[in-house]
């Protein structure tokens, strides 16, 4: 089969590097595509929004009456977290507990930004912290898979331990940072694969060690189905129903809290630092900065002539990459050397591995007949 020839958006700057991609007759591509046919149409970060918005608020502190918390926000020290955060107290008035989840990797710039925020706040703040052995042993079997998507197992244990800890003391509104302003292309499935409990319990049976005893885990029959429909769980986006923008965002946080930015999008972990920024770009060349800033573009936050500017340099310095790329080796309990070799063997995908990618593309597939979900899924 011959190689495909080299492709970038004309609109926005996601490439061929997404092997799936599809370009029209002008050069813009499905992603784009998707964004401005089922995305924009109904998104109301406007009047319509604030409306929406305000019946929820009404509904949460109604909930919250006489109750120390009326709802829980995760907060990882991010700009989205960290905004929602704020909109949600000094804006909203509404009377959160925070919840932060230690998995081993947290930069100590973003454990003094949560600080900051809380202190700012004078909120209360729950830190549940994993098991790291068993942490471990699952990123570690996720590296042995060759699989591109190595920070499913920190992603799922953070939102499976929200979950879980609201279900179990009761706190039904669960408020998120996920937005379209800034998340509105997504990565492809071959970047950033689905959080399917199957395939993580497969990779792990192949590749790990020990037993997750204690690791939360939380699949979709119990997240969409048990969780909203039998606890009554609901999943509120705030920053979907507001005028938001990253650098204002940025600006308000560092004004209020003395906030400090980051690097890239997600680099409040040191792990996700050097996933995203080093290791997912030499061994499978993917730069998952394209969907980041292809959001930008789409929603007029960047130009396309900024972002492919910044696309000629790496995400950050090969200094620091060479350094966390030792620490990581270190913290997993690798030499160096074996885990340079790990990332020179042969490269997998999810579909080497037993998954549930029918039974989820079914599921998205009704919630986007339902108007659920907008975001494209191949």
């Amino acid at each position: 089969m011959a190689e495909r020839e080299y492709q970038v958006c004309t609109n926005c700057v996601m490439d061929t590097s997404d092997s799936q991609i599809v370009f029209d007759e002008n050069g813009r591509c499905d992603h784009c595509k998707n964004f401005y046919k089922n995305i924009l149409p109904n998104w109301h970060p406007d009047e319509q929004g604030e409306a929406e918005l305000n019946e929820i608020v009404v509904k949460i502190k109604a909930y919250g009456k006489g109750k120390k918390y009326d709802c829980i926000i995760g907060l990882s020290g991010g700009v989205d977290s960290s905004y929602l955060a704020y909109y949600a107290v000094r804006k909203l008035g509404l009377k959160p507990l925070f919840f932060a989840v230690d998995t081993g990797w947290t930069l100590n710039v973003a454990v003094e930004n949560i600080e900051k925020i809380v202190k700012g706040l004078n909120a209360s703040l729950y830190t549940e912290i994993v098991n790291w052995n068993e942490m471990r042993d699952l990123q570690l079997a996720y590296f042995k898979a060759q699989v591109p998507y190595q920070d499913t197992p920190q992603d799922h244990v953070i939102f499976a331990s929200l979950y879980k800890y609201a279900v179990k003391n009761k706190i039904k509104y669960v408020l998120t940072g996920g937005n379209h302003s800034t998340e509105c292309i997504r990565e492809p499935n071959e970047w950033v694969y689905c959080s399917d409990l199957m395939q993580i319990k497969d990779i792990h049976k192949k590749h790990g060690k020990s037993y997750l005893k204690t690791l939360p885990l939380c699949g979709m029959f119990k997240y969409r189905l048990f969780y909203r429909y039998f606890k009554g769980m609901k999943v509120v986006k705030p920053l979907d129903l507001i005028p938001y923008t990253k650098e204002k965002a940025i600006k308000t946080l560092q004004d209020e809290f003395d906030w400090q930015p980051y690097e890239q999008k997600h680099f409040e972990s040191l792990f996700t630092r050097f996933y995203e920024g080093y290791w997912l770009i030499k061994k499978f060349g993917y730069d998952k900065r394209r969907a980041y800033f292809s959001s930008l573009i789409v929603t007029g936050q960047k130009t396309r002539e900024e972002a492919l500017e910044e696309l000629k340099s790496p995400p950050y310095s090969e200094k620091q990459a060479t350094e966390d790329l030792e620490y990581v080796a270190k913290k997993l309990s690798l030499t160096k050397d074996e885990f340079v070799k790990l990332m020179d063997q042969p490269n997998k995908t999810w579909k080497d591995y037993k998954n549930s990618f029918w039974m989820i593309s079914l599921a998205i597939k009704m919630a986007r007949i339902l108007g659920l979900e907008r975001k494209q899924y191949r």
